[in-house]
């Protein structure tokens, strides 16, 4: 029981975290639509393309530091699990069983629109995200309107969906396989799991192999930004993780590290970079076209239809409770929010979409519009639900 006030304060620090950096993230999404409808949009698509040492800033951008995000994202899935808000089956239930529906149903709807256009469905995957920043900054602005078991529930919902992201990722957006560089890379996690087994705890020598996993896996056809996340599993969080204080343990100072920089660097670079889209030859045709609107209607439709549905086939089942002092329009709200897609939507339509620059502007306009309009009725939805009494707590259903 000592431990419960730590976890509590660090989750409070890492929502509140998450939250800042997804306002500024809203900040700089804006920004870099604006820059790329100006007289400085040719410097701006321009800059994007310079290479240095190899590789484009995009690449740079979207390959070496979303690699470092990626990291953190799996510091996060595999903390929680070990050591958090999803270390039960009981607390995985819920969340876990709202983020199927939640990857499932917006591909469905995707796929439904798309049909006609086959070399689109590739792009299946891209309404099947949920941006955890951005829906928190919704969630930030709000305050004390939405409970807090709503925002642990949208929290630990959005690192499962991070996991199911980084499946298909591996699964589906891998390329031409190099056998070599592939042999190369798994001799660094071999290494890895060789320094966590014989108790390393220093992160030095994790960092320095993980920079040549990261090196193998970009030349081996798989996408490098797994290396991060196969790393951070090899981070020992400590021989056991409720006994283990959190400054001593290698992956909570690791991730503490990377929060800041990836919150208020990583994340807006790689927004800025990818947001921006000209509307200059934009069209009501061209919002309707099958690739932006399948984006736009499995996120907006697609994720509030998905969590909804299977959280109330969970709870319906006794699988699982409803979040405590959230009322049924509330815990719809957060079903909204989980149509922001915006980060990991765009890097998947990269993914999905490479060196077609007319399907990317329609996949950013199709994440773009469905993630604005799913942030919009999240917040009016939230901001006007009535909150529960204590005297009349929901008992049975979302």
């Amino acid at each position: 029981m000592a431990h419960n006030p730590r976890r509590v304060s660090a989750l409070r620090e890492f929502l509140k975290s998450e939250a800042s950096g997804g306002i500024v993230l809203m900040a700089v999404a804006v920004l870099a639509i604006l820059v790329a409808n100006s007289p400085f949009a040719g410097a701006y698509f321009t800059a994007l393309h310079v290479y240095v040492f190899g590789l484009s800033i995009q690449h740079w951008i979207n390959d070496a530091l979303m690699a470092v995000f990626f990291l953190l994202v799996g510091l996060e899935i595999k903390r929680e699990f070990l050591d958090g808000q999803l270390s039960t089956w009981s607390r995985r239930i819920l969340p876990g069983i709202a983020a199927l529906g939640g990857m499932v149903v917006p591909a469905l709807v995707y796929v439904a629109v798309t049909w006609n256009s086959p070399e689109l469905l590739r792009g299946w995957a891209i309404p099947a995200a949920t941006d955890i920043a951005f829906a928190l900054g919704v969630l930030a602005i709000l305050g004390s309107r939405v409970p807090a078991s709503l925002k642990i529930f949208l929290t630990a919902l959005a690192i499962l969906d991070d996991l199911g992201a980084i499946l298909i990722i591996a699964l589906f957006y891998s390329g031409d396989l190099a056998l070599v560089m592939l042999g190369a890379a798994a001799l660094c996690v071999i290494a890895l799991i060789a320094l966590n087994r014989i108790g390393v705890t220093a992160l030095m020598p994790y960092l320095a192999i993980g920079a040549l996993l990261w090196f193998f896996v970009l030349k081996s056809g798989i996408h490098a930004t797994l290396a991060g996340v196969v790393l951070a599993l090899t981070i020992p969080l400590g021989p056991h993780p409720k006994k283990t204080r959190a400054e001593t343990s290698p992956l909570h100072r690791l991730e503490h590290a990377l929060h800041p920089w990836v919150a208020f660097a990583i994340i807006p670079i790689f927004g800025f970079a990818n947001a921006g889209v000209s509307f200059v030859e934009l069209s009501l045709n061209s919002l309707l076209a099958p690739l932006p609107l399948g984006i736009a209607l499995g996120l907006l439709l697609g994720k509030q239809i998905g969590v909804l549905a299977f959280s109330e086939i969970a709870i319906r089942l006794n699988l699982a409770d409803v979040p405590a002092n959230a009322t049924r329009l509330q815990c719809y709200g957060v079903a909204l929010l989980c149509g922001i897609g915006f980060t990991m939507s765009l890097f998947i339509g990269a993914l999905a979409f490479p060196d077609k620059s007319n399907l990317n502007d329609a996949t950013k306009i199709g994440v773009l519009a469905g993630s604005v309009m799913s942030a919009l009725a999240g917040w009016l939805v939230l901001r006007f639900a009535p909150r529960e009494q204590p005297q009349s707590r929901a008992a049975s259903s979302m």
